[in-house]
């Protein structure tokens, strides 16, 4: 299709730089983790609170955040979102207590709700092709994924606050970029009620979608949160291994994640990339150097960013026709499910280091068997067939054929 034909190119792209500068903002903390704990004498469960204390806030920010884009305006509550991060970021900076940094980032996690739950669906709402602009974010993200450590880890090796600072002030520049750039869909939607975003989860799709999404982002956050402190890395190289990770996350999304999408359907590539996940996991656990580890890391980041590039578009398909209503849901399990995984990694870590990454392969693999179990039902619901299907129809219609009378030969 012709980007020309795009009536709202500007305002799209302004959405899209947005969620790039916010999603920087969350990576630039990853190669701090050991340096701030070391500053301010923490361990390894209490730094991941800065995860923890952010992603729970974010998953329970989503309904309000909805509901109030429903109410107000998709504008409004973006702009007050990344004004709410920008404040918190910066200060943060200036925070001397994991308890002070804690709370900050849970503030930063209620910022990032208003605008994950509103981006999305104004960037749908714009456009003309749903499937280049969804693209379009989930590369964003790759990139903010890929550009966020690098900026943390050398802004980290003056000190560990100045990655937040910095963070403050892309934020306020994403504010001057929304207030002037972004604009409402043209149609204005009815209010959003919270029986709606519950409804959604009456679809067996869509609850099947989420139970394997849930399982896939717990591990997402075990590989982003407690791998810093895995790696026992300084903070440059730190900073240079998440952004090979965010280079896989990325070249997962842009070169793979959509194309093998188009040859074996959304729903069969997001099988591929679980599975390829669930023995980065293995791999993780086993791992005996350094190297073979930071290989490892960017194998996930591919792995991560070809689900990356279909769970968001399956959520939209199988979900409530309102995508504010389908966002809002999703998102809730998206974040709700990853929430636990660094503080829980981070008290496993005190028994065993290898141990965060065996319980998220066991996570993973129920979230695998769901999808065994349950791929056919989204793949119908998304108006794709999975190859095991096709096996099981065959075999019953072969079963079937051998089981009718064969006329008498003549």
């Amino acid at each position: 299709m012709d980007r020309r034909s795009e009536p709202n190119r500007s305002a799209i792209y302004a959405t899209t730089l947005v969620a790039f500068l916010a999603i920087a903002g969350i990576a630039v903390v990853d190669p701090i983790l050991p340096a701030i704990g070391d500053a301010i004498g923490v361990t390894a469960w209490q730094v991941e609170l800065l995860f923890t204390a952010y992603i729970a806030v974010m998953a329970v920010g989503m309904i309000p955040a909805t509901l109030a884009s429903g109410r107000f305006g998709f504008k409004p509550v973006l702009i007050t979102g990344v004004s709410v991060v920008g404040v918190a970021a910066i200060l943060a900076s200036f925070s001397d207590t994991i308890v002070q940094l804690s709370v900050l980032r849970g503030v930063w996690g209620l910022g990032n709700a208003m605008f994950f739950a509103t981006a999305m669906v104004v960037l749908v709402n714009l456009a003309v092709d749903r499937e280049w602009v969804v693209g379009l974010f989930e590369t964003a993200l790759g990139l903010g994924f890929a550009v966020g450590p690098l900026i943390g880890g050398l802004l980290g090796e003056v000190s560990w606050r100045l990655p937040f600072f910095v963070c403050g002030v892309f934020m306020v520049l994403a504010l001057g970029v929304a207030s002037r750039k972004l604009r409402e869909p043209a149609n204005r939607q009815p209010p959003v009620r919270v029986g709606q975003i519950f409804a959604t989860f009456r679809r067996p799709a869509f609850i099947a979608l989420c139970a394997v999404t849930a399982a896939y982002n717990f591990v997402f956050f075990v590989v982003l949160g407690y791998t810093p402190l895995f790696l026992k890395l300084d903070i440059i190289p730190l900073g240079l291994a998440f952004t090979g990770w965010g280079l896989g996350l990325a070249a997962g999304i842009l070169v793979i994640g959509h194309r093998l999408a188009h040859r074996i359907g959304a729903v069969q590539t997001v099988g591929v990339a679980i599975a390829g996940l669930l023995v980065c996991m293995v791999l993780f656990a086993t791992s005996t150097s350094t190297t073979e580890s930071l290989v490892v890391l960017v194998l996930a980041g591919l792995c991560m960013g070809m689900a990356n590039a279909n769970l968001t578009d399956l959520a939209l398909g199988l979900g409530s026709s309102d995508r504010r209503v389908a966002t809002g849901a999703f998102n809730l399990v998206r974040w709700g499910a990853a929430a636990p995984a660094p503080i829980i990694s981070g008290k496993l870590a005190e028994h065993s280091l290898s141990l965060p990454f065996w319980v998220g392969f066991g996570v993973l693999a129920v979230g695998v068997l769901v999808y065994l179990a349950f791929a056919h039902v989204m793949a119908a619901g998304y108006g794709e067939r999975v190859l095991w299907s096709r096996w099981n129809r065959a075999a019953a219609g072969a079963e079937h054929a051998a089981e009718e009378p064969v006329g008498e030969a003549y």
